[in-house]
């Protein structure tokens, strides 16, 4: 069987299972009425949000929009559209504020003025990475795109202190949209849906304490493409499905590829499956119409980022086990 082969799910049946799963989870394992989705017009949290809808119906799932100073509205419009597809309640929270307080804005700025001194009103940011691939002798290096308001764009290398505060900075934006998500959740007694797919939750492309803390994860063991096959069955907006999929976390318009993924998810999904697999670098390139080079680099970028995010993946740690209570009631 190939590759592409291998991709290929029922859409029907993945959904009634995964929505089996969730109702069983919210009623035993979470004991909450219903689900809270942040939805961000993006392809992974409206499929999140129709199944939520699929699995326990529209009078118990709520929508959250979440926007910031550095939204792009079409973020709020595509989100808004499905929600009232979906029939769902929902409601805005504007977080701006909170970041404000907190220092986001500032305390990235300050990080970006110590490289681009002229920084200030009007300018605008995203982080990428420059072009790797085969031959690059590292990894991940990522450079700052500064535009001064005249439009004029500009590619600066970043230490690795300018680099950290930034990403520190912005990390307050997932963290407060989370501490959004579990006000509305303790509210209405639900549980909070989270987001990720298989690709961000393996590569660590998450905010540990933002977008990676969640009650119940429905689509992190679906690859992106698996989340695409059942966003086309759910009945997903086409504005959503044909949407890149974008961080929205910049103030300049930034891709999920240019960002964090060499390569184009579609493309990543395949050389994901085929390395856990462990199929042959040779075997891969020819079913993908690659070099085996390529697919040998991004297997290293693989490890890399699963080596370099593990911290993301572990949950408070202890000195010794304590047993939960339930545990301790189950053995009493």
């Amino acid at each position: 069987m190939s590759v592409p082969d291998q991709m290929v799910i029922d859409p029907a049946a993945e959904t009634e299972r995964i929505c089996g799963v969730m109702r069983e989870l919210l009623a035993n394992d979470l004991r909450r009425r219903g689900f809270v989705v942040a939805m961000s017009g993006g392809i992974d949290s409206s499929v999140s949000a129709a199944l939520a809808v699929r699995a326990v119906g529209p009078s118990r799932v709520f929508g959250l929009f979440l926007p910031e100073r550095d939204s792009d509205p079409l973020s709020h419009a595509l989100a808004l559209e499905l929600a009232e597809q979906l029939g769902i309640a929902h409601t805005t929270e504007d977080i701006a504020p909170v970041l404000e307080a907190a220092g986001c804005y500032a305390r990235r700025d300050e990080a970006i003025r110590r490289v681009v001194p002229q920084y200030g009103a009007g300018w605008k940011c995203k982080l990428v990475l420059p072009g790797g691939g085969p031959g690059s002798d590292r990894l991940n290096v990522t450079s700052l795109v500064v535009q001064d308001p005249s439009g004029t764009q500009s590619v600066v290398r970043l230490g690795a202190s300018e680099y950290r505060q930034i990403v520190a900075a912005t990390n307050f934006k997932q963290r407060v949209r989370k501490m959004m998500d579990y006000y509305h959740a303790d509210r209405l007694h639900y549980a909070v849906v989270g987001t990720p797919n298989r690709l961000e939750y393996d590569q660590g492309f998450f905010v540990k304490g933002g977008d990676g803390l969640a009650d119940v994860k429905p689509i992190a063991h679906l690859y992106k493409t698996q989340v695409y096959a059942l966003a086309d069955y759910l009945g997903v907006p086409e504005r959503i499905r044909t949407r890149p999929p974008t961080t929205d976390t910049f103030s300049l318009p930034q891709t999920q590829e240019e960002f964090y993924f060499a390569f184009p998810a579609r493309v990543l999904d395949r050389l994901l499956l085929a390395y856990n697999a462990g199929r042959p670098a040779a075997e891969v390139a020819t079913a993908l119409g690659l070099d085996e080079a390529q697919v040998r680099w991004a297997w290293t970028d693989i490890a890399q980022k699963r080596a370099t995010t593990r911290a993301l993946h572990i949950t408070s740690l202890l000195i010794e086990p304590v047993p939960l209570p339930l545990e301790q009631e189950q053995r009493a």
